[in-house]
């Protein structure tokens, strides 16, 4: 189970990965916390226009169904309206996801956890991957379900069950952009790209991030690629940052989406190597995975 803020997030942090594994046989599940109601239209050129300002939130669904098509996930929505980015004088609007009381937010996402049994989750790290509000709490509802699903608190939500993995996603790391940028200005072409990405990136360049687990996803970026395009009124079909490079070039330069094991249930063995695998070392029905 893989827990985003937004529609689209679950299609640019760590698609290829939910593909792949939906393609071995494993369930995975996609939860968006919000409707996206916020987001701002990204796309000039967006065919479904009109259908945006008449109603954005429709829209959004709309492109989340096929992005769930294009990966082969399942999917649920937490309910919950989009935050938006906080007032000046750092107030949200009320009735908001981030607005609202943790303790009532955690709630639909235990549930889901207690229904859905997963083995693995993933969230973001304590800024939300970049500081949204929305994203900061989707990482604090993840921790606290994390806990609580596994105790006998709320036995109205369901049976207690203890998921074995707890990930923060790293898609977005530093490594991956410095090897990218590297790649790209061994190539005429893209040289000009490399240089705009340095500069556009230069904080995320500068990031320390720790990695644990590398997930090769070779196979899977056109995939990824797709299901981000279903997101059409959030990112144009020829945005550079995300297509603006061939799929070779990514895949000599980093075909991997990257993680980090933040906790663990299960015995883990420590060699110092990177993880291939997020179930690594999951036990499913008294059998390793």
């Amino acid at each position: 189970m893989a827990v985003h803020a937004h529609p689209d997030d679950e299609s640019s942090k760590g698609a290829g990965t939910y593909a792949m594994y939906e393609d071995r046989g494993a369930e995975v599940m996609i939860v968006s916390c919000t409707g996206g109601e916020a987001g701002d239209l990204l796309n000039a050129a967006l065919q479904s226009r009109a259908h945006a300002e008449r109603d954005l939130t429709g829209l959004r669904r709309v492109e989340m169904a096929e992005a769930q098509r294009i990966l082969g996930i399942e999917h649920r929505w937490l309910g919950y309206r989009d935050s938006g980015m906080a007032r000046e004088d750092g107030t949200l609007e009320p009735g908001t996801f981030a607005a609202i009381p943790i303790e009532t937010s955690v709630r639909p996402l235990i549930r889901l956890i207690r229904e859905f049994k997963p083995h693995v989750l993933v969230t973001y790290d304590e800024n939300g991957g970049y500081p949204h509000p929305d994203h900061i709490r989707t990482h604090e509802i993840s921790m606290r379900a994390w806990d609580e699903a596994a105790d006998d608190r709320y036995p109205e939500l369901g049976e207690p069950w203890s998921v074995q993995k707890l990930y923060y996603d790293r898609t977005m790391n530093p490594g991956r952009f410095k090897s990218l940028i590297s790649e790209l200005k061994e190539h005429t072409d893209y040289v000009h790209l490399a240089d705009r990405m340095e500069e556009a990136l230069g904080r995320v360049l500068e990031r320390q991030q720790r990695l644990t687990t590398q997930i090769e996803v070779r196979d899977y970026l056109l995939r990824r690629d797709d299901a981000l395009r279903a997101h059409a009124s959030q990112v144009a079909p020829d945005n550079e940052f995300f297509f603006g490079f061939p799929r070779d070039v990514e895949a000599i330069a980093y075909p991997y989406e990257d993680y980090e094991l933040i906790a663990s249930r299960v015995s883990l063995v420590e060699n110092g190597e990177l993880e291939a695998d997020l179930f690594a070392g999951v036990i499913d029905e008294g059998v390793a995975w």
